[in-house]
């Protein structure tokens, strides 16, 4: 008698419930125990957990009373609504993926003030290997340009931020907003971190590794769109200053992020910009031949 393989159902690894705040959340689960927390205000991912029940994604224990850590744009202070029968995606794999489609819509209050309509759709989905990924679709519905520049702001949590090491941005021109009217050359084999850091790297690689070795594990950021990567990690006087911040948890965080911002994005009346992230872990032991070829 032959065996069937259960058929993923990605609805039903879908939960919507509601924080303490009574705001909207969504759950998605993969069949390995793997989990990932959106927040309908501002569509922002809060948790993503591996199968362990580890948590990957760095939030502050200040968050729920000062909001998001860093500098979010306008998107983060939005509702956002979930949205069952987006236009089609092309080359989404839905299989054995757990997934949810949120939009973002200017309101007519709001386009009294601002006359650029648009529409903001984000896919985040969550594979059977625990994989994060993000896609972004920004339609221009207004009859004029729409220009914007985009970040995602993905904070990851790490052991120490002294035993992190970070590769694929070698020999990059960056832009320091410590030092804003300079461009500089990456001179270092790996970056590692020993002071406040703000960077936004040029002309990035799709494919970036952060190490921590202590926990082992590397993070994997796959971009597609995005041609920059942001670099933050405030350090410990500004961590001090940031009422979103505990004292110390500057050690526990850095921010590695695709980016489209030395060149923000120009849409014409009709047309839409897609961008995309994926976020993996892999153990820390794979050489950089192994890591390339994910």
């Amino acid at each position: 008698m032959g065996q069937y393989a259960p058929i993923w159902d990605h609805k039903a690894s879908v939960e919507v419930t509601k924080n303490s705040s009574g705001m909207n959340q969504v759950t998605l689960r993969n069949p390995q125990g793997a989990s990932v927390l959106i927040s309908l205000h501002g569509g922002q991912v809060t948790s993503w957990r591996n199968d362990r029940g580890e948590e990957l994604l760095f939030t502050s224990k200040k968050y729920g009373n000062g909001g998001s850590v860093g500098q979010p744009g306008f998107a983060r202070n939005k509702i956002w609504t979930i949205e069952d029968d987006p236009p089609s995606l092309i080359l989404f794999d839905t299989q054995g993926k757990s997934f949810i489609d949120l939009l973002l819509k200017p309101s007519e209050d709001e386009l009294k003030f601002c006359p650029h309509n648009f529409e903001f759709r984000l896919r985040v989905s969550l594979a059977s290997n625990g994989s994060l990924s993000l896609i972004s679709r920004i339609r221009n519905i207004t009859g004029k340009q729409l220009k914007f520049s985009f970040a995602y702001q993905t904070y990851f949590s790490v052991s120490n931020i002294s035993e992190v090491r970070l590769e694929g941005l070698e020999t990059l021109d960056y832009r320091d907003n410590l030092c804003p009217k300079e461009l500089f050359t990456e001179q270092g084999d790996a970056i590692t971190f020993e002071t406040e850091i703000d960077r936004v790297y040029h002309h990035s690689p799709n494919c970036i590794a952060v190490l921590d070795h202590e926990k082992k594990r590397t993070y994997l950021i796959k971009k597609e769109g995005l041609p920059d990567t942001v670099l933050w990690n405030p350090w410990i006087k500004k961590c001090k200053a940031m009422v979103d911040l505990g004292n110390d948890e500057y050690k526990y965080m850095l921010c590695v992020d695709g980016a489209a911002i030395e060149r923000p994005i120009t849409l014409k009346p009709g047309n839409e910009w897609t961008a995309r992230v994926e976020l993996m872990v892999v153990p820390s032991t794979l050489s950089s031949d192994d890591l390339s070829s994910f």
